[in-house]
């Protein structure tokens, strides 16, 4: 199903509003679910969450958006607790839950009643329904709809104020690969207008794509806060062939260097650049059949950084 091509409106003045946390927290009896976490998410971006399972993203969402109480710290949008705002639609949008709507109603009665509580003309929901593909489906029931379709739904809705700040929370899940496609442009020019984008997805693939920002927890903490271009290239390797293997691994650990056999019968090394080790191995007549700098991908650089963070770590496979 193809999205129409009518971009959302964008209103003079709504750019530049933020979403902040300071020492947010939420706990659940003894279980801590988000720690002390202080962040600012910043309009003209799309900014990735990441976490493992059960690192607290989507409770921190829910915070954001006032559906959880806090039991610490402060969460504002644009200065203001969203709670406080009487038609919250008009200052943020949010897809948290696709699943999340009656059954019985038609799309079009949905995202009607949405409109008619936060103040919005019934002529914006046939403009979101055209933006997200759903215009021929509006008078059917979304219980008849598949996941994919219950998606586009949900960010009809979170656009339907034509808000400066959105919040996707897996918004990828269901989409066929045109879908998948598409909610990636559309990330990218809502950023592009200004808004406030903040996706959290675990499709590392997708957020290597259309992200340019991280922000990435454990269990419930803060471990990282950069640009994807900082968070991947921090992360790189050297790929080394050599006949020498044990030779070159002693001189580069007396550099401070570390070097680990590879699956395909090379070296990897970390700690000393390609043009460190081509020099070491030179001045000690090492021969070497391959130098290769590499940079992690986004998968590989977030496994690393949340090793530790993993709440249900996967059994080794014998």
């Amino acid at each position: 199903m193809a999205a129409g091509a009518t971009p959302a409106r964008h209103r003079p003045g709504s750019v530049g509003e933020v979403i902040e946390l300071h020492a947010l927290t939420k706990r659940y009896g003894p279980t801590t679910a988000v720690d002390d976490l202080t962040l600012t998410v910043r309009p003209g971006h799309v900014t990735g969450f990441l976490g493992p399972n059960g690192a607290g993203k989507s409770t921190t969402l829910r915070m954001i958006l006032g559906l959880t109480r806090p039991t610490g710290g402060t969460v504002t949008v644009a200065g203001v607790r969203f709670v406080d705002r009487p038609r919250g639609l008009r200052h943020a949008g949010a897809l948290l839950d696709a699943g999340d709507v009656h059954g019985g109603r038609s799309a079009a009665a949905h995202l009607t009643a949405l409109a008619r509580g936060n103040g919005i003309g019934r002529a914006r929901v046939d403009e979101v329904l055209r933006e997200v593909g759903l215009a021929g489906v509006a008078r059917r029931r979304i219980g008849g709809f598949s996941l994919g379709m219950r998606q586009r739904l949900g960010i009809a809705a979170a656009l339907l104020g034509d808000p400066p700040v959105l919040l996707f929370d897996e918004p990828f899940n269901g989409l066929d690969p045109e879908g998948v496609r598409w909610v990636r442009d559309l990330f990218r020019r809502l950023a592009g207008e200004g808004r406030t984008v903040f996706v959290s997805s675990h499709l590392m693939s997708e957020m290597e794509n259309c992200a340019d920002r991280l922000v990435v927890i454990g269990r419930g903490r803060l471990i990282a806060e950069q640009s994807l271009a900082e968070f991947a290239g921090t992360r790189t390797s050297v790929a080394v062939r050599t006949p020498e293997a044990a030779a070159l691994t002693a001189v580069l650990a007396a550099e401070g260097g570390s070097a680990h056999p590879d699956d395909a019968g090379g070296l990897v090394v970390t700690g000393l650049t390609a043009e460190r080790i081509g020099d070491l191995a030179l001045a000690h007549r090492i021969a070497l059949h391959e130098l290769t700098t590499r940079t992690a991908s986004l998968e590989e650089a977030f496994m690393e950084l949340t090793a530790a963070s993993v709440e249900y770590p996967g059994g080794k496979t014998r």
